[in-house]
């Protein structure tokens, strides 16, 4: 292990000028983080209320080998998961309403139009956040970390407590979902 940084030590120490320093320095990555995955501004602020929170409760368990961004950010994604969870907004089950459709022979049920725009185009669009708001949670966590984060499936796997294998099959799911829901007339997607 490493030797903790001064900041760091000056954080178990209590010292209000490190807290400021750490909050100024990472809390608007913070809350950034946390309202991709949540559905209002409120909803963001008040997960890295909490995160902060934990994070400075938990200070002692902080191990140098890790960056204090990266370790914040996982605290972040944690809190924001667990507003998601015990929100209970969704049924995970609703993610089969907008997989696409497959008959005997293994073809598309209806036509599947081309998406309309490119995927740059799509991504800056408010459309986008609005259809991965509407996946269920752990479907839109997964987004959020792959597709935004830029997170490799392995630590994906390790934020949200899940194999490779779960963060890949939902993966998968969840951008059938979001392309089943950006292919829909406005209004009108499940």
């Amino acid at each position: 292990m490493l030797t903790p940084s001064p900041c760091i030590e000056a954080l178990r120490r209590g010292d209000a000028a490190a807290f400021e320093t750490v909050v100024r320095r990472h809390g608007a990555r913070m809350l950034a983080v946390a309202r991709r995955f949540v559905r209002n501004e409120e909803d963001a602020r008040e997960v890295v209320q909490e995160a902060c929170l934990q994070a400075f409760r938990a200070l002692a368990d902080f191990r140098a080998d890790a960056t204090l961004s990266t370790w914040l950010h996982r605290i972040v994604v944690n809190a924001a998961l667990m507003r998601l969870r015990s929100a209970n907004r969704h049924p995970e089950g609703l993610i089969d309403d907008l997989l696409p459709a497959f008959d005997e022979t293994g073809h598309h049920v209806a036509p599947v139009a081309d998406l309309p725009i490119t995927a740059e185009d799509v991504i800056a669009r408010a459309q986008v956040r609005t259809a991965i708001a509407r996946l269920p949670p752990s479907y839109r966590a997964i987004i959020v970390l792959r597709d935004f984060e830029e997170r490799s499936t392995e630590e994906a796997a390790r934020t949200l407590g899940i194999s490779e294998n779960a963060v890949k099959i939902r993966l998968h799911r969840a951008r059938q979902a979001l392309a089943t829901l950006l292919r829909a007339p406005i209004g009108r997607a499940a």
